[in-house]
């Protein structure tokens, strides 16, 4: 099973920039573990969510031509709790990508109030200089991840040399 630690996009401009929000449930298994009495959303699986809002965007930008995995996390910084009833927002932008990968930058927000700042790296490893050899199946952008971009497919701004496909009325 794949973990998605975010529900959908509500913003999605190609090769730029991609808003993700998560909204925190009481139902929700990892919040219990830390603190019993009190639960929290762990920085890393906010951290997580960046990651699958950014990657997602870095992959994106490239048509999903490749498989694209955090290499690292350039800064993490949290203020701040997140519990229950609480609704996470992940803004993430592509500060530059290449054949070898991707530096995002990110902000995280929990109900509207900037919470935490996120920049992480990501490698294309279809692309690595080890010569390690990856399957040819696209292992990284699953149906999931795939359905979270297409719930938005429709409201995508794509900047003007990217013009939208026509869609097939069968």
């Amino acid at each position: 099973m794949r973990w998605i630690w975010i529900d959908g996009f509500e913003q999605f401009e190609s090769g730029r920039r991609a808003v993700a929000v998560k909204n925190i449930s009481l139902a929700e298994e990892h919040l219990h573990h830390k603190y019993p009495g009190l639960p929290l959303m762990p920085p890393p699986l906010m951290i997580e969510g960046m990651a699958q809002t950014a990657g997602i965007l870095v992959g994106e930008a490239r048509s999903f031509a490749e498989k694209v995995i955090l290499a690292k996390i350039r800064k993490a910084r949290f203020e701040g709790r997140v519990v229950p009833g609480d609704r996470l927002r992940y803004e993430a932008e592509i500060e530059t990508i290449n054949e070898a990968g991707a530096a995002t930058k990110g902000k995280v927000f929990c109900n509207d109030r900037p919470i935490g700042r996120i920049d992480l790296f990501f490698s294309h490893v279809d692309q690595n200089l080890s010569g390690l050899q990856f399957p040819k199946e696209n292992f990284v952008f699953t149906d999931q991840f795939r359905a979270l971009l297409a719930s938005i497919q429709g409201d995508l701004e794509r900047p003007k040399d990217r013009p939208q496909e026509e869609e097939s009325h069968s």
